[in-house]
């Protein structure tokens, strides 16, 4: 994070050093210059009247004419030059531009930019002290806000950034003032229930269960809506509803994950206060013939996209039924093993009632994420979707593209 304000720091210092440049050149030394010339004429012209009177070929009545009219002339030159020499560099013009250049540039990075993504280190103790760095943004988007009452996106952004640096309290009033503008965002209204959540005790009950419905409604797959969704009814003590919804989740989450084990240990404890039985391993189901079951291949990054994934980003390739948004098969892996080879089995099947052997063909591809998250997200890395037979072998998925 260091090293991004260092770099944005030095860009507006560049951008102020071309704007500001016009007004420190000097001219004084030209004007000066320009003033000598004509008094070294004046004085030529003066000595040509002296001579021509000497001369007899100029009266004295007009040589005092002429006098009169070459000092006429020098007073409005001097006149004209003093004026020029009055213009100075505006002054409060420079300071409201180097003023205002940096403040429009931290308040559009906090708009359209991912202030979270400053704070991905955070825990690192030599980054601590650019959470005030944050903290300052986040204000300079505030201030802004409020001269801007009307601009729901703007608020929706502020809601997000209070969240990042934990003030619930401002996140929850921004996120009332983001208004319609978050109806549609099942990620938004989640957060929004959350925050709502935070400040009111821990309950859901109430105007955070409404928005989570909301929530699933805009995007029944959103993991963090149902995690909440299931939350909510484990408060009503409502077990049943609780385990399908968080049965639905697991099925989206990448098995073996850290979310996955979470999650399972969370159903157990549901089972247990249901008094329910804790739900046994999946039987193993046998491959097909000469392992007919399973797609193999390879996968790799696109080298244009390589200082885009870090070694501990997560590589998932997944497997679908042609036509179907649930994975019927997916593996978990690290980017830092790329090129890397996979295979796809029933020991990856996410229901083992439909497992991949069973299937003729899927759609498969592979995803890079940072998060880890089964649900894509904008900024993850992703392969073409190859169509394939189960039993394929050799197929090659390579990661060239930034999902928008």
């Amino acid at each position: 994070m260091t090293g991004f304000l260092i770099g944005a720091a030095v860009a507006v210092l560049l951008a102020l050093a071309l704007l500001l440049r016009p007004f420190f050149r000097k001219t004084s030394g030209g004007q000066l210059s320009q003033r000598q010339f004509n008094a070294a004429i004046l004085r030529d012209q003066l000595a040509k009247l002296d001579q021509d009177v000497a001369e007899g070929t100029l009266s004295e009545a007009d040589r005092a004419q002429a006098r009169a009219e070459l000092q006429r002339r020098a007073l409005e030159d001097t006149r004209e030059q003093d004026a020029v020499n009055t213009l100075r560099a505006p002054k409060k013009t420079m300071v409201a531009v180097s003023v205002l250049v940096p403040l429009a540039a931290v308040a559009l990075y906090l708009l359209i930019g991912n202030p979270a993504g400053l704070t991905e280190n955070a825990a690192n103790p030599h980054q601590l002290a650019n959470q005030q760095d944050l903290e300052k943004m986040v204000m300079a988007l505030a201030a802004k806000m409020e001269k801007e009452p009307n601009n729901q996106k703007g608020w929706a952004m502020l809601a997000r950034s209070y969240k990042v640096i934990g003030r619930n309290a401002e996140a929850e009033k921004a996120f009332e003032r983001a208004g319609s503008f978050i109806d549609n965002d099942a990620q938004m209204l989640s957060a929004y229930a959350d925050v709502m959540a935070s400040n009111n005790g821990g309950t859901l009950i109430g105007k955070p269960a409404m928005l989570i419905q909301k929530a699933l409604k805009a995007d029944p797959d959103n993991p963090m809506a149902l995690w909440l969704s299931g939350t909510a009814d484990l408060e009503g003590k409502n077990y049943t509803a609780a385990l399908r919804t968080w049965d639905r989740l697991a099925k989206l989450l990448p098995p073996g994950s850290d979310d996955a084990r979470m999650l399972q240990g969370a159903i157990d404890d549901v089972r247990a206060k249901a008094g329910l039985p804790t739900q046994a391993p999946a039987p193993a189901v046998a491959l097909g013939a000469a392992g007919g079951g399973n797609v193999t291949g390879t996968v790799e990054l696109d080298p244009s996209l390589k200082g885009k994934a870090g070694p501990d980003d997560t590589v998932m390739i997944i497997a679908r039924l042609p036509g179907s948004r649930m994975p019927i098969a997916a593996a978990r892996l690290r980017a830092g093993d790329l090129p890397l080879k996979f295979v796809l089995d029933d020991s990856q099947s996410m229901n083992p009632a439909s497992p991949i052997s069973a299937a003729k063909e899927v759609e498969v591809e592979a995803r890079i994420s940072k998060t880890g998250m089964a649900k894509a997200e904008p900024g993850d890395l992703i392969s073409s979707v190859q169509t394939v037979k189960v039993g394929a072998s050799g197929v090659a998925l390579r990661v060239a593209k930034v999902r928008p």
